[in-house]
């Protein structure tokens, strides 16, 4: 009874440890989030965009994304704070759930050291200052496999509760992100692997699983239906294995490394090593076998689809729920707590930069850090030229249109001017359209036609367009160029010009794209 009470005591403090840690980090992030000056990424203003409008779906992703900023604006307005701060919620509660799958699996100081590799990953930190999709993927894939480790100690009744409760979590987690996909596929080759997993699970069960997966799944896949699967193509079309370069070691290279800088370079260690070295010695547990089976998807498939053409640093991401719970039980399994120590410590430094230049932009220039930060600056500056040039037209002959020929300048200039083109009597704010095919949701749904573009202005990022824009108008005139400065040593430039008599030429059948401009317009 003595060594019971003990356990006990041991897990309870190992847990108010985690929720510690958990809640000082997201306590600094959000006083972080509010106090930044950084201005939402262009990605970001388009989820805001999205938010103004519920829907079941949208052109580049599942619903997700938006209806919590919609949720979270709701309650605090629309600053950029506000639509930010469910992603640094969501990183606290999937870090306070890998606590209990950990201690469900090895116990509580498993849960606390992958609890910690987790929330201080600097992805995660990364991704806890802005809205991303990633977020809540994390999160209801956590509560899908939290749900399906519990299963075996369940009472039946209990189980089918369970079962239910994983179907529904991994549905939200395919309403947040398509890469939810990794679960299935990982929980897939565990039953396929394991005989005592398949021995849990019972006809009901698993129709308890499908049944809500569906319910929670099918209007995003009537959505996708009565759009053509555009969110779907989207997705797949972002794999870009059409691309001239295939074959690139470099790229796989590339993406290797990064996820050193993702997860953290002791953990991704740990975990790549651990992959390896103990599954040549055969010395895997049944629980390493499980974890294995959902971390190895993500992170093999998007090396291959790096080698075969290119990926992105996050797109493996839904490895790292498992992978820190890895990661943490091989390193205590070893005895290597200094290199589990030296982890942590090296993270928790990373956060506290990367808060720092958070709050104060001039530290992260100093520090060379200002190119990783550019991208969330000077598009209020610039939105502001834009509505001043566009009244300046309204007062002198008016206009039937504001047009823009990017999206990331459509979607700054649609939240940062939110309070002019919300106002009655200002101009619409319309794309450009370059392909003979919408290219995001902006070109599908606010397209510039010929009946609003009898006077238009045009902005045009960097002016990379301008001349296949003003191909496609009678007469252009009064070109300015308005440029701000991000940092010491970038800027940002937009093209702004009159555009009358819209008459768009028509676009290569084979290609999409317009014709190559012959000469410029006097």
């Amino acid at each position: 009874m003595a060594l019971e009470e003990l356990a006990r005591s041991t897990e309870a403090r190992a847990w108010r440890l985690t929720l510690g840690l958990v809640g000082v980090l997201t306590i600094l992030r959000l006083a972080a989030l509010f106090a930044t000056p950084f201005e939402l990424y262009p990605d970001e203003a388009q989820y805001w965009l999205w938010s103004r409008t519920l829907d079941f779906g949208y052109f580049s992703k599942p619903p997700m994304i938006a209806w919590l900023i919609w949720a979270t604006t709701a309650i605090g307005g629309d600053a950029e704070a506000w639509v930010r701060v469910s992603a640094l919620l969501l990183h606290a509660g999937t870090a306070l759930v890998i606590h209990r799958i950990a201690r469900k699996l090895y116990g509580g100081w498993t849960g606390l050291a992958a609890a910690a590799f987790y929330v201080l990953m600097p992805g995660v930190q990364l991704s806890s200052g802005v809205i991303t999709t990633d977020a809540p993927l994390l999160f209801f894939l956590s509560l899908t496999i939290w749900a399906y480790v519990e299963l075996p100690d369940a009472t039946p009744r209990r189980r089918l509760r369970l079962a239910a409760a994983l179907g529904a979590a991994l549905g939200l987690a395919f309403l947040s992100k398509y890469a939810a996909i990794y679960g299935v596929v990982g929980l897939a080759a565990h039953l396929a692997g394991s005989r005592a997993a398949r021995r849990v699970w019972t006809p009901l069960m698993a129709a308890a699983c499908l049944a809500t997966l569906a319910v929670v799944l099918a209007p995003n896949l009537v959505w996708n239906l009565s759009h053509h699967f555009a969110t779907l193509e989207h997705t797949a079309a972002n794999a870009n294995w059409n691309a001239k370069r295939l074959f690139n070691i470099l790229e796989l290279i590339a993406f290797i490394g990064s996820q050193f800088g993702v997860f953290g370079p002791v953990p991704f260690a740990a975990l790549a090593g651990g992959a390896i070295w103990l599954g040549l010695k055969r010395q895997l547990t049944a629980a390493d076998g499980l974890l294995l089976c959902l971390a190895l998807p993500p992170l093999l498939t998007v090396a291959v689809q790096a080698f075969v053409s290119r990926a992105n640093a996050n797109w493996a991401v839904a490895a790292y729920v498992p992978g820190a719970i890895l990661a943490a039980a091989w390193l205590l399994r070893w005895n290597a707590r200094r290199w589990l120590l030296a982890g942590v410590a090296i993270q928790a430094a990373f956060c506290a930069v990367f808060m720092v230049c958070m709050v104060n932009p001039h530290i992260a220039d100093a520090l060379g850090a200002a190119n990783s930060f550019k991208r969330v600056r000077g598009w209020d500056q610039g939105a502001q030229a834009i509505i001043a040039r566009a009244r300046e037209e309204q007062a002198k002959g008016g206009l039937t249109a504001v047009a823009l020929d990017d999206r990331f300048l459509f979607n700054a200039v649609a939240y940062y001017g939110r309070a002019y083109f919300g106002k009655p009597g200002a101009p619409p704010l319309k794309m450009w359209v370059h392909e003979a095919k919408p290219q995001n949701q902006a070109e599908a749904q606010v397209p510039l036609t010929e009946a609003l573009g009898r006077r238009a202005l045009i902005a045009s990022l960097e002016g990379v367009y301008r001349p296949e824009i003003e191909q496609d108008f009678g007469r252009v005139s009064d070109l300015e160029i308005i440029r701000v400065r991000l940092d010491r040593r970038h800027v940002r430039r937009a093209d702004l010009f009159i555009a009358e008599d819209f008459r768009p030429l028509p676009r290569d059948p084979a290609t999409g794209l317009p014709p190559k401009p012959t000469a410029p317009k006097p």
